[in-house]
């Protein structure tokens, strides 16, 4: 998980380029068709077939999937930057309301308690370092942000679901690469291309390598979430906003306060609390506390 945010964040560096020539799903669409190569190579090297004997399971995963997409980027646009992640990075402390309330739903004891305490700290480093603002006429923007997150942990949860049922990562991604190529494509019907002749060549040169690193990203975030623990790799997820930060930094000359700094060690101390009680929760068992 601590890879995919990596990823993830890299990622993030190509789409603030590429958003200066490309309108919002032509970023969409792009990621997703050069995902959908990559992915299609990478499943044929492996000798991994296309077909699934689960189709439903991979379009609900979709289906999430892009509805978090979708929401988390007209958050984005109605909303301040730090507020729009943070709502988006609930989705940590949506997975562990689910795996524990679900568990007390049914009389059983996961004694997961610490480890979900480990994620809500997580999520208050986040605070720390982004330190969202919310106006009253962006109340609604705010419900859209938090559906984004919510969007974001069923997925997450479906992913889990996948890979208990032995769904190779691969092909879980490549599905969810050809729904985001045609939501794209749906919204370039109504938004337009925009013409090359338009488009900077660092905008350009940006278009693969966003592909490539989202393919990355949720190959590595899928296998994590199909054979890790759940709240662990939840928490673990928070880690992308450290990286971002120091891209932030490095990149783009942003400043970073002693708060920020605060933030980002208690990310990196929840991160490394929740693996430890993971090993001594559950030793043995990779893959049984979902």
């Amino acid at each position: 998980m601590v890879l995919a945010a990596f990823f993830f964040a890299t990622m993030a560096v190509g789409i603030k380029i590429a958003s200066s020539s490309f309108g919002l799903f032509e970023l969409v669409f792009y990621r997703g068709l050069v995902s959908v190569v990559f992915m299609a190579v990478v499943l044929r090297a492996r000798g991994t077939p296309f077909a699934t004997p689960v189709p439903m399971m991979h379009a609900w995963r979709t289906v999430v999937g892009v509805f978090s997409l979708i929401t988390w980027f007209y958050a984005i646009s109605h909303l301040p930057l730090a507020t729009a992640m943070t709502l988006n990075y609930m989705s940590g402390v949506w997975v562990a309301t689910f795996v524990v309330g679900g568990a007390m739903l049914y009389g059983k004891s996961t004694g997961q308690g610490p480890l979900m305490a480990t994620v809500l700290a997580g999520f208050a480093g986040v605070v720390m370092m982004l330190r969202p603002t919310l106006d009253q006429n962006q109340l609604f923007a705010g419900l859209v942000g938090l559906l984004s997150g919510l969007g974001a942990s069923m997925a997450y949860l479906q992913v889990t679901a996948l890979g208990k049922i032995g769904e190779p990562e691969g092909r879980t991604v490549f599905y969810f690469s050809i729904g985001t190529t045609l939501i794209g494509l749906a919204g370039i019907g109504y938004s337009g291309f925009t013409p090359w002749s338009a488009v900077s060549w660092q905008a350009a040169a940006w278009l693969i390598p966003i592909g490539v690193l989202a393919s990355l990203g949720q190959w590595c975030m899928t296998r994590a979430f199909s054979r890790g623990a759940t709240l662990l790799v939840a928490n673990l997820q928070y880690a992308g906003i450290v990286f971002a930060a120091f891209y932030s930094l490095l990149l783009f000359g942003d400043k970073i306060d002693t708060l920020a700094w605060a933030g980002m060690v208690v990310i990196v101390g929840s991160g490394v609390a929740a693996t430890i009680l993971r090993t001594r929760i559950l030793p043995d068992t990779p893959a049984e506390d979902h």
